[in-house]
């Protein structure tokens, strides 16, 4: 068959998805795309959801990663409200909930994944919101009005970033972390310290180590019954407690599934026409020297990027180090690298400020950094990290040598 008579067919229209179909194109693939979303909408960024789009800083149409027009253009078809109900990996098809059916020579699952939910008593109130798309943010928007008691409940980057954007509009906010301290999974105490200071000096009501009961009210909630008997006020709820990766198709189709989709360095998931990509894998990491499944846009795009050259034949493997970045109040937190695992551990300027640099260290070795409001810290970093550099700790605290000078050349 030549290139031009095949389809492949991608489900999951999100960042990785866009990225995969775009890719296919400028790898010079001229054959049938079909991408499949389960949302209305094309292909949107999601990180800022909880920040400019939720501020009400940019419109819809500046959350999409490339125009209807574009689409259009590149021959990329676009079909929106579908919901994949499996995959026939024998008859090659992909069987859409309202029965329509798509044959594909080649299929890329980009799924990525879905907010977790709570299970509380009353959780399933109409006021208890999640934060992972677009018509999460446009139910929780009439909530934000000055005065407003929203109460958030998770410590991570999507609760603080929620908190620091409410207390911007206004809102009378509350942060409830299960765990003794916020980014406790991300980051260590000394950071969690800072977030923590940071938020409180704005006026949130932040609470760690703490346990919810249940919700009160009806039909709304309109408390929030933590262990212990105290009632939080709320007029809106917004749950941000991570991500469970959509496996299950994968799953029922027979592929190989361990806290995601497991697929190899080229994005190859167990069946040799079928590559997946972004939030809902399981890949190799060479920097890490494990399996990791990872949250983050750059390695949704990386990863497509490499899913994309394996369904084109031309394959090359995902070697990306991961980071990520959140914006909360005029601070901006870059990451790189994880820290798991680290023994030494190094600050270049001052945690009681706004603006100093984190620094991991394992044999010597960095392993992972954070920037806060540091970008040119930052960059350097990424190097250093990528290299797995040795560097000297007391270089790397002292601010007047610069971090330009530790990269090996």
């Amino acid at each position: 068959m030549s290139d031009a008579a095949s389809t492949y067919v991608i489900v999951g229209a999100g960042q990785a998805g866009g990225e995969l179909a775009a890719e296919l194109r400028k790898l010079g693939y001229a054959g049938r795309i079909v991408l499949l979303g389960e949302e209305p909408h094309i292909p949107y960024r999601r990180p800022p959801l909880s920040k400019a789009y939720l501020a009400g800083e940019i419109a819809e149409a500046g959350l999409y990663v490339i125009q209807e027009a574009q689409l259009a253009k590149i021959g990329v078809e676009f079909v929106g409200n579908a919901r994949v109900a499996a995959i026939d990996r024998a008859a090659k098809t992909v069987r859409l909930a309202d029965g329509r059916a798509f044959a594909y020579d080649k299929l890329a699952l980009t799924t990525g994944g879905r907010a977790r939910m709570l299970t509380l008593p009353g959780a399933e109130r109409p006021n208890v919101l999640a934060l992972r798309t677009i018509a999460d943010v446009q139910k929780l928007k009439p909530y934000c009005q000055p005065g407003r008691r929203i109460v958030i409940i998770g410590g991570g980057f999507i609760g603080l970033e929620t908190a620091a954007v409410a207390r911007k509009l206004g809102l009378q906010v509350t942060v409830l972390e299960g765990l003794p301290r916020v980014l406790a999974r991300v980051t260590v105490p000394e950071v969690s310290a800072f977030f923590e200071r940071v938020h409180r000096e704005a006026g949130v009501d932040l609470r760690t180590g703490v346990q919810i009961e249940g919700f009160e009210g009806e039909p709304d909630v309109t408390q929030v019954l933590l262990a212990g008997g105290e009632k939080i006020p709320a007029d809106v709820v917004v749950v941000g407690i991570g991500l469970t990766p959509n496996t299950e198709l994968a799953e029922a189709a027979g592929l190989a599934v361990d806290n995601g989709i497991v697929v190899d360095e080229h994005a190859q998931t167990s069946d040799p026409d079928i590559v997946a990509a972004g939030d809902c894998t399981n890949h190799p990491s060479e920097f890490l020297g494990r399996r990791v499944r990872l949250e983050s846009v750059q390695n949704a795009m990386e990863q497509a990027r490499s899913a994309a050259r394996t369904m084109a034949g031309k394959p090359d493997p995902y070697r990306a180090v991961p980071w990520f970045w959140s914006d909360q109040y005029d601070l901006k937190l870059q990451m790189v690298g994880l820290s798991s695992g680290f023994d030494r551990f190094v600050v270049r300027g001052d945690l009681g400020g706004r603006a100093f640099a984190a620094f991991y260290l394992k044999d010597g070795r960095l392993i992972a950094a954070d920037a806060v409001s540091r970008p040119q810290d930052f960059m350097f970093a990424k190097k250093l990290v990528a290299m797995a550099a040795s560097v000297d700790p007391a270089q790397l605290a002292d601010e007047s040598v610069p971090l330009k000078n530790l990269v090996p050349a």
